[in-house]
């Protein structure tokens, strides 16, 4: 049985969502060449020699679609930035540990994305036996980067024009390179009713990822996925706080063809099924987190296909998959889980999912 097929014999796909612990050798060559003490060359190689490691021990552990673990990427969110025109005094993002992460924001027009993340996923595949899947940070995360007191010149409209286009091409990009899937990261949705619980950041954030979304074949959008949690750094969150419930509905609206939601993490997940099924497009594949990338605790098999089996109690069994609830490391800096944990516990989400399949009788 080939679990994470699309068709065939089996009809519960699994993916991973997305970044890996960073092997010691790389944070190693990060540090120094932060410091000035080793040069771009040295670098590359060692984030191409972490990328072939990943891409090895993903397919070692059986999972039929891959990612480069993001070893590459500063961090999921930020990697399209670059330039002189920034300042770092951009949204805060509190953490419940009392950790903070915080954005720039640009000082000067035309945005562009210096980075897009086919750059990322034509370094991958050359390494991959299996299908290879790419993230992409969402427009609406992006959109954080205008100045509240706006920039001479370059009005906030025509800011989200230009970011409409580059996170378009992000797209289009990873799609045309041959990408198994692209998903978009969108973590900020459920930190957006943290910060306006009146919910008009959500509306704005989702009218402008359809934006993007609308200007894509419904063939293309069944290749596109949104991916949504309480975030995850330094095992901690920053949102985990707030009822899911105020989410699902309006991230339901979206376009796309696949949705990966973080569940093994909440406290009452038949409450959030019930949501799932009430809420998910007719066309639409949910893919439910059954592994904890936060909880040092590795889940047994066993606790996975039962996961699965709860799920499909609420959901039809043929537009279910699994995942993670959340990337492992979004941040370069973020070692607070091992590569051995990480691995170990895609290995029981894949064991798990094949699990529930049987059951299932798929």
């Amino acid at each position: 049985m080939q679990v994470g097929s699309y068709g065939g014999l089996v009809s519960i796909p699994t993916e991973p969502i997305g970044s890996i612990p960073r092997p010691a050798a790389l944070l190693a060559v990060l540090s120094a060449h932060a410091a000035g003490e080793a040069d771009d060359a040295a670098l590359a190689a060692a984030q191409e020699a972490a990328v072939r490691e990943t891409i090895r021990r993903m397919e070692e552990a059986g999972s039929p679609v891959v990612t480069d673990g993001e070893q590459s990427k500063p961090s999921f969110a930020t990697y399209p930035i670059g330039g002189t025109d920034l300042a770092g005094d951009g949204v805060v993002i509190p953490f419940a540990d009392g950790h903070q992460r915080q954005l720039p924001v640009i000082t000067a027009g035309p945005f562009g994305y210096a980075v897009h993340a086919d750059r990322y996923l034509r370094a991958a595949l050359p390494h991959a036996n299996v299908p290879v899947k790419q993230a992409v940070i969402a427009p609406s995360a992006l959109s954080l980067l205008y100045p509240p007191g706006g920039i001479d010149g370059y009005s906030q409209a025509a800011f989200l024009d230009d970011l409409a286009d580059e996170a378009e091409a992000d797209i289009r990009g990873c799609l045309d390179a041959g990408a198994h899937a692209v998903q978009l990261d969108f973590t900020e949705g459920r930190l957006s009713l943290k910060l306006d619980p009146s919910g008009g950041v959500l509306d704005a954030f989702i009218a402008l990822n359809n934006r993007v979304l609308e200007r894509f074949t419904q063939a293309e959008r069944a290749r596109i996925g949104v991916h949504t949690c309480p975030g995850g750094d330094q095992d901690s969150t920053h949102s985990l706080d707030i009822d899911y419930t105020g989410l699902l509905p309006k991230l339901f609206q979206l376009k796309a063809g696949n949705f990966y939601l973080q569940l093994a993490s909440e406290p009452d997940p038949d409450k959030v099924l019930a949501v799932i099924a009430d809420h998910l497009p007719p066309t639409a594949r949910v893919f439910i987190g059954v592994t904890d990338p936060i909880n040092p605790e590795i889940e047994t098999p066993e606790q996975v296909r039962d996961r699965v089996l709860r799920a499909a109690r609420h959901l039809p069994a043929d537009r279910l998959g699994t995942c993670d609830d959340c990337g492992f490391a979004p941040f370069a800096d973020d070692t607070s889980t091992s590569r051995d944990t990480a691995f170990a516990k895609i290995a029981a989400r894949i064991q798990g999912t094949a699990l529930a399949a049987i059951d299932l009788g798929l």
